[in-house]
């Protein structure tokens, strides 16, 4: 189950603009897009109950497809879900996805960026997330993202020139991007309403794309339970 619940997040979520009649620039820069890459990350998720689990995920990119709206990037998860990406002057940003389920692609209503133009610290931009950690203790369903599968975070360009160890190697030349979004729920009749926050911290390295992700989703309480969650590189190429 933690293996479906955290895999229907892009890393991109994570990944989470119409483009122009030409080709979109597919390699370079922070988020490669190109055919041929492959990133394999570990994601361990500690609940608040103490429980952890650890699985990994499977990245590839396998190059260009044609939409209704022209030319766009294709990344594929090996959990069964594929992405539709394009890089231009604006940043890299989604515009559609598709699991095994679908039958077609699903466009997305608005561009959902992952890195926004220009790359500096304090370049801000907003999409949508959802909580992939938090869920009900009691009722059904328990898992939050049932009933709030779209929830505005911020996020920001906190960093520059970042220096992050990972276990696929050493990376100098990283952007720390910060998200930060609040989730209103009924945490339990002591606490009544409260605003829950949802974190995500995200690295990406130049010329090899996210290295690290943590996640962070509290709740503290007797009706809702969360936790944290760490997604790191384990090898890429």
């Amino acid at each position: 189950m933690i293996r479906a619940r955290w895999r229907t997040l892009a890393p991109v979520a994570w990944l989470p603009a119409i483009l122009a009649c030409s080709a979109p620039e597919g390699d370079g820069g922070y988020f490669p897009l190109a055919a041929g890459h492959r990133w394999e990350y570990e994601v361990r998720i500690e609940r608040e109950n103490l429980v952890v689990t650890t699985e990994r995920q499977v990245m590839t990119t396998t190059g260009l497809d044609r939409l209704d709206s022209g030319a766009a990037w294709v990344r594929r998860s090996d959990a069964g879900l594929t992405y539709w990406l394009r890089s231009d002057a604006e940043g890299v940003y989604r515009v559609a996805s598709k699991s095994d389920l679908d039958a077609d692609p699903r466009p997305d209503k608005a561009p959902r960026f992952v890195l926004r133009q220009p790359l500096v610290r304090g370049t801000q931009w907003q999409a949508t997330t959802t909580a992939y950690l938090l869920e009900r203790r009691q009722e059904f369903p328990r898992e939050i993202r049932h009933t709030h599968p779209a929830v505005p975070m911020g996020y920001v360009i906190d960093a520059v020139g970042e220096r992050v160890e990972t276990r696929a190697g050493r990376f100098d030349d990283c952007l720390r991007v910060r998200g930060e979004a609040q989730l209103r729920l009924f945490a339990d009749p002591v606490q009544g309403w409260r605003d829950l926050p949802l974190t995500t911290i995200e690295w990406y390295c130049r010329d090899v794309g996210l290295v690290r992700l943590e996640r962070q989703e509290p709740a503290a309480s007797t009706f809702l339970s969360g936790g944290s969650l760490v997604m790191e590189l384990v090898s890429w190429k």
